[in-house]
């Protein structure tokens, strides 16, 4: 039986990273990202069941206490976490499942799920950073130094994770991310499970 790999995607903030993951899954089959369950309220826009599982503090908290999380955090007044049944459906499906979570939920879906693989996507370098902070344009000088603080703080933590990834040239850093996933399906243990039928005739 086929079994999907879960992937641990984390990047200090102006590195790329969504833009990257969204570009990804644009041409990468079998693969998904994974949905959060979160207590804050829903956005303009925002579907249910897509971008969110929007639950209420109640109820996450009982799931905290049930241990039915490979993650969670919370962030200001809200909670955010991932389900490990929800990711679980995925896996055996095949479906490659993809977290986009920083180093700290890394670290707590490590422990639960240590074959997960993980990546970090670095900026190429700590001016390039700044200027694409600056460059959303619709942040304060404050809020900009504790983010680009924050962002090197993170940044700290890139030899936590099996495989890293610069985003210097975009579509170049989009085919590295895909080049893992790809090399990742045609590992022994994968074409063991894929193929089976193949290699034990081939094998006979």
């Amino acid at each position: 039986m086929n079994t999907g790999t879960l992937y641990i995607i984390s990047a200090p903030s102006g590195a790329g990273k969504t833009s990257i993951i969204t570009t990804l899954l644009e041409s990468l089959d079998d693969a998904e990202m994974a949905v959060s369950h979160t207590t804050r309220k829903p956005r303009e826009g925002e579907v249910a069941g897509k971008h969110y599982h929007f639950i209420n503090a109640e109820e996450f908290l009982s799931d905290i206490s049930e241990n039915k999380f490979l993650e969670h955090a919370k962030v200001f007044d809200n909670h955010y976490g991932t389900s490990k049944a929800a990711v679980d459906v995925l896996l055996d499906k095949g479906v490659d499942v993809i977290l986009e979570i920083d180093w700290q939920g890394a670290e707590q879906v490590r422990k639960l799920m240590p074959e997960a693989l993980s990546i970090f996507i670095l900026p190429p370098s700590k001016e390039e950073l700044e200027r694409r902070l600056r460059g959303r344009g619709t942040d304060s000088e404050e809020v900009i130094a504790k983010r680009l603080g924050q962002s090197c703080g993170d940044i700290t933590h890139y030899d936590e994770f099996d495989y890293v990834v610069i985003n210097d040239d975009f579509e170049v850093a989009v085919e590295q991310l895909a080049s893992i996933f790809y090399a990742n399906r045609v590992t022994l243990n994968k074409q063991q499970q894929i193929n089976k039928q193949l290699l034990d005739d081939l094998t006979a």
